[in-house]
């Protein structure tokens, strides 16, 4: 529960709501305990045709009459311990002080009974069916108001819950904002997902049972418990004798129900995993038709998830029946004890006081009624039980996510870094995803300010790692990565980053405006600047002629609702509109057609004057663009040069010339990568 009560203390910063709250759940429960009461006048009073008058009236002679008759019982007794042998004096003295403790009781009960006369005859009718329509209609009232309490408090609890998990829910995006590529790439989408969605709502749901039935049911159970101690303190300790035992297996049982909501929730997020694979695949699994083989897997996840819920639903199910024994074992006893103390009129169960004066039918009754009235919070306890287990393993799933760190951190004092202006050096740079699979190795590059790079070289071979240490998306494992002389751990993060435009192979646009995705590279960007970016990009014709509401055309999930080409001209516009000082372009045209990728060329011819370019493709046409070709291949620089050059020298280089010469999309263009 350590997490779930780091949860807990963000809702204590809405200390008036939680005020508001208790305040009503306190209402509540005196109110309930205070209805349940009304069984004693209905009892003692009503039902035996009297008055309330009549009633206090007959207690006071009763108390009198009591009081006199165990006088004369003590005086007797105590003549006859001098008649009697001293082995049976013992016993005559107990009753002696039994009957001088019952002699006090009523004395006390007596002078209570006349305190409250005054008032039940100023206030309150003298006739049994007035009595009787007076109580009935404060019952009625008490319902009412006890019911507009509830309300109140289930509302403030629902909002204490909600304002609660959305500052967990702003917090948890916060953080997970911060964290580094690295972390997504682990982690996954789809388990990012079903904790933002799934653990989330186990979260709210169990603050919400924890601020409302777990706040207000115990209060209405304290009252009735002091309503009961009230009448005979005694009798209801009896009556709880089982309370330990039940203590003990409900301890059992949270352990299990956190551990079994746990792997529940793990196993809901490889479904939702599923699902992302599916989906976003689709077009890959009805092209091989294997539509057959993906319901299989998801059944066999479904299967694994069915079987962890029911885990959930057996221990679950024991949480009610526990709660209910103990309550019936509760009431039983105390049916037996008070049952007997009752009929026999009298004050001791096996030599043990259990109340100073013989309890009443009416008393009684009240004291089973409190004992039922303290049982139903008890049972509802099940409910709020199992919700907050789910709640608990939810927020350890969540808050493993949220301590955690990013590999990428700021320095704890950062040097400015003003705009780019002169080279970007890589200095015995090192890299590896895991320390077994080295990717990059002292890898010793230059490129001055102003100058395009193109990066070529087999699949694998470290061409996009290289290229994503600028941004610094990851830190190097050794050497150093300057942009002007300064070392990228040192710089701001923000300086690094808001000085560098990115246009991927996988164009990744916005489900918002195509203005609105323009301006993503801008955000104080007005609109002349935004449709400036456009034409640059060569995209404002075609927003304009062919998307139905102009720069207003919703782009659609990922950008779905354009073509590839589009798609691309909408990244590079966005790219534009940052004007940064380098530009990275991860295969910028390699899914568009020829007539989109001699647009985007034109753009690019223009856009990378006067910046630093790095340009990672295999296409040969791009490559024009390059002041120099760097070649890699294993994680490390082959060779470094012109196009003619490489050519000359590199059999790399002019093997991947080859193959791109002999490709039909390329023809015979003369350059190759």
């Amino acid at each position: 529960m350590k997490s779930f009560s780091r949860v807990l203390r963000l809702a204590f910063h809405y200390k008036f709501t939680f005020a508001g709250s208790a305040i009503c759940a306190l209402a509540v429960a005196v109110l309930w305990g205070a209805n349940i009461g009304a069984v004693y006048p209905f009892v003692e009073v009503v039902f035996k045709g009297q008055s309330l008058q009549e009633w206090i009236d007959e207690e006071i002679d009763g108390s009198q009459r009591t009081v006199v008759e165990t006088t004369e019982r003590v005086e007797q007794l105590e003549r006859q311990l001098a008649d009697i042998p001293l082995e049976q004096q013992r016993d005559v003295r107990a009753k002696i002080a039994i009957a001088t403790s019952r002699i006090v009781a009523e004395q006390e009960a007596e002078q209570a009974y006349r305190r409250l006369r005054p008032y039940i005859n100023a206030y309150l009718p003298n006739d049994s069916f007035q009595t009787l329509a007076l109580i009935t209609g404060l019952l009625l009232l008490g319902t009412i108001v006890k019911d507009l309490f509830l309300m109140g408090q289930n509302i403030l609890a629902a909002r204490l819950a909600q304002l609660s998990t959305f500052n967990l829910r702003t917090l948890f995006y916060r953080r997970t904002l911060r964290m580094d590529l690295a972390t997504f790439s682990n982690d996954g989408t789809a388990d990012l997902m079903s904790r933002f969605t799934h653990d989330m709502e186990n979260v709210a749901h169990g603050l919400e049972a924890m601020f409302g039935k777990l706040v207000r049911e115990p209060l209405k159970m304290v009252a009735c418990l002091v309503g009961a101690a009230l009448i005979c303190w005694q009798l209801l300790l009896l009556s709880l004798i089982v309370a330990p035992v039940a203590a003990m297996l409900i301890h059992w049982l949270s352990k299990m129900l956190k551990r079994a909501n746990r792997r529940a929730m793990e196993e809901m997020a490889e479904m939702y995993t599923t699902l992302e694979e599916t989906f976003r695949t689709v077009k890959i699994v009805k092209a091989f038709t294997n539509e057959r083989r993906e319901r299989n897997h998801f059944h066999r996840r479904s299967k694994q998830y069915y079987k962890k819920a029911m885990r959930i639903a057996r221990y679950d199910s024991l949480s009610r029946p526990i709660t209910e024994v103990m309550g019936i074992v509760t009431i039983c006893l105390a049916l037996l004890a008070g049952a007997y103390l009752v009929l026999s009129n009298e004050t001791h169960l096996l030599g043990i006081r259990m109340s100073a004066r013989p309890l009443s039918i009416g008393a009684l009754l009240m004291f089973y009624g409190l004992l039922a009235g303290a049982a139903d919070p008890m049972r509802k306890f099940a409910d709020v039980f199992t919700r907050l287990q789910r709640a608990a393993a939810a927020s350890e799933r969540i808050y493993t996510r949220l301590d955690r760190e990013p590999q990428i951190k700021e320095s704890e004092q950062p040097v400015t870094l003003g705009r780019h202006r002169h080279d970007i050096v890589f200095d015995g740079v090192d890299f590896a995803y895991r320390d077994d699979q080295p990717v990059l190795n002292d890898i010793h590059l230059r490129i001055p300010f102003g100058r395009t790079i193109a990066v070529v070289g087999p699949n694998g071979c470290g061409k996009s790692t290289l290229v994503n240490l600028i941004p610094r998306f990851y830190d190097p494992t050794a050497g150093t990565v300057r942009i002007d002389g300064i070392s990228l751990r040192d710089a701001r993060l923000r300086d690094v980053r808001r000085q560098i435009g990115i246009v991927t192979q996988e164009t990744l646009l916005f489900n918002d405006t195509i203005f609105n995705n323009i301006r993503y590279g801008s955000l104080t960007a007005t609109r002349e600047q935004v449709i400036a970016a456009a034409k640059r990009a060569h995209a404002h014709e075609f927003i304009e002629n062919e998307l139905p509401d102009r720069y207003e055309t919703l782009a659609g999930a990922m950008g779905g609702r354009l073509s590839g080409g589009q798609r691309q001209r909408i990244a590079l516009a966005r790219a534009i509109l940052r004007d940064p000082a380098i530009i990275i372009l991860d295969e910028a045209t390699s899914q568009v057609d020829p007539e989109s990728e001699r647009m985007i060329q034109q753009v690019l011819e223009e856009f990378i004057r006067d910046r630093t370019a790095v340009i990672i493709t295999h296409r040969t046409s791009v490559l024009r663009l390059a002041d120099q070709i760097v070649v890699m291949e294993s994680g490390t620089i082959l060779d470094v040069g012109t196009h003619e050059e490489l050519l000359s020298r590199c059999d790399l280089y002019r093997r991947l010339h080859q193959v791109k010469s002999d490709s039909p999309d390329e023809g015979a263009d003369p350059v190759a990568a």
